[in-house]
């Protein structure tokens, strides 16, 4: 069965925090950042609705009060270059935040509005490199109620630029709740309730074990496609989840 990933559902969320945020903590977070980055590979696009470059609080107060630890995912996105963050893909006039960067992690992102889906696959198309987090049924819990904005996505609606790049995220709809393990080379990546990929006539994309992932040659750039996002949940003790992080950013950003 297909997942909702459908054309509609093309709404933009505020991002009222999001932009204030940026603006109070960007210094900070850029000078922390910057110690490990490579200048070389440049910065690392992050469009997503996770709490990974900061904590969910209730309002910029909260964020500034937040003493928390970071999400573990942003120094280790950190160490590939100096995190970008992303509101939009697209601009008026197509000269949009894209071109800033040539890497870019999207995780479980809001839907794109028609430009954004169209900038997105000029960029990649262009040379661009994306490791996509789409989640056909979200199971991280987070502090905000179903509705609120400020909720992560809680099932992906993506299926325009993907049904592009020649997949089909589909659902199992009987499959048991709960973490397990997926193989993905030598390693393995946590999943719970996960969807899987099938590939469309034409496509130019290789399917891991269980068509979780999916890596396709786009033009002269390359999406790498997981279909869960169970690896980003908050929570790693032991290292597991860094360490498929790894292995998919490095999938992802690597040269042919």
């Amino acid at each position: 069965m297909s997942s909702g990933a459908g054309s509609s559902g093309f709404g933009r969320k505020p991002a009222f925090l999001i932009l204030a945020a940026l603006a109070l903590l960007g210094g900070a977070l850029g000078y922390a950042q910057t110690r490990h980055a490579s200048a070389r590979d440049g910065p690392v696009g992050l469009f997503t609705t996770l709490p990974i470059l900061w904590n969910e609080a209730p309002d910029v107060a909260g964020l500034i009060k937040d003493r928390d630890p970071p999400h573990w995912a942003r120094g280790l996105i950190a160490a590939r270059g100096r995190i970008t963050a992303l509101d939009t893909l697209a601009a008026p006039g197509g000269a949009g935040p894209l071109r800033q960067v040539r890497r870019l992690v999207m995780a479980q992102p809001r839907p794109l509005s028609p430009d954004e889906n169209v900038a997105l696959d000029d960029w990649v198309r262009g040379g661009g490199r994306v490791l996509l987090f789409a989640d056909p049924a979200l199971t991280e819990e987070s502090a905000f109620s179903i509705g609120d904005p400020r909720r992560p996505q809680s099932v992906v609606l993506l299926s325009p630029i993907l049904r592009r790049w020649g997949l089909d995220l589909r659902f199992d709809e009987g499959q048991p709740f709960g973490e397990r393990q997926v193989r993905l080379g030598t390693g393995a990546v946590p999943v719970n309730l996960p969807g899987h990929f099938a590939l469309l006539p034409g496509a130019n994309c290789t399917l891991s074990d269980q068509q979780l992932v999916a890596v396709c040659r786009v033009g002269r750039g390359r999406a790498a496609v997981v279909a869960d996002a169970e690896v980003l949940a908050r929570d790693d003790p032991d290292g597991t989840r860094a360490q498929a992080l790894s292995t998919l950013l490095e999938t992802a950003f690597s040269t042919p």
